[in-house]
């Protein structure tokens, strides 16, 4: 009597090629561009610009700065000129610090999230994996019994 498996794994290609090259989760640094000095330069000075307005500091100063014309815009006692300084020059320069100051905190709870899923996701496939080594481990012991019953009754 021949014996063959209960049941053959196949992993899935993501989980195999996983176990056999080890993967990490995406950081941003990875999504800049490599190709080329002037994407490298730009993708460099972009990121260095943001991470210097993107602060409460920056927002602060700002802020002073709008606060030079606002005397001026007072004194034209023009609604037109209060509504245009208010508009154009507090809020598009005060706003903007601000929103990429909570843009890069909702940015980092994200990729906490983010990481602590694929850290999750990474530890169930090592549990599934040794689960399927469990259940291959019994599948040879059922083979066994099996194999051991079949020729007790032939006996």
């Amino acid at each position: 009597m021949t014996t063959r498996s209960v049941y053959d794994y196949v992993p899935h290609h993501r989980t195999k090629e996983k176990l056999e090259h080890g993967t990490r989760p995406v950081k941003v640094s990875d999504q800049l561009p490599h190709d080329g000095a002037a994407a490298r330069f730009n993708a460099w000075f972009a990121v260095k610009v943001t991470n210097g307005v993107g602060t409460m500091w920056c927002a602060y100063a700002f802020a002073a700065l709008a606060l030079v014309s606002l005397p001026s815009a007072v004194s034209s006692k023009s609604p037109v000129v209060l509504v245009s300084w208010i508009s154009q020059t507090f809020l598009q320069l005060v706003l903007l610090s601000v929103i990429i100051v909570g843009q890069n905190v909702l940015a980092a709870a994200a990729d906490k999230r983010a990481e602590a899923t694929y850290n999750d996701a990474d530890a169930v496939l090592h549990e599934v994996v040794k689960l399927q080594e469990h259940l291959l481990a019994q599948d040879a012991i059922l083979q066994q019994l099996i194999s051991g019953a079949a020729h007790g009754a032939q006996a």
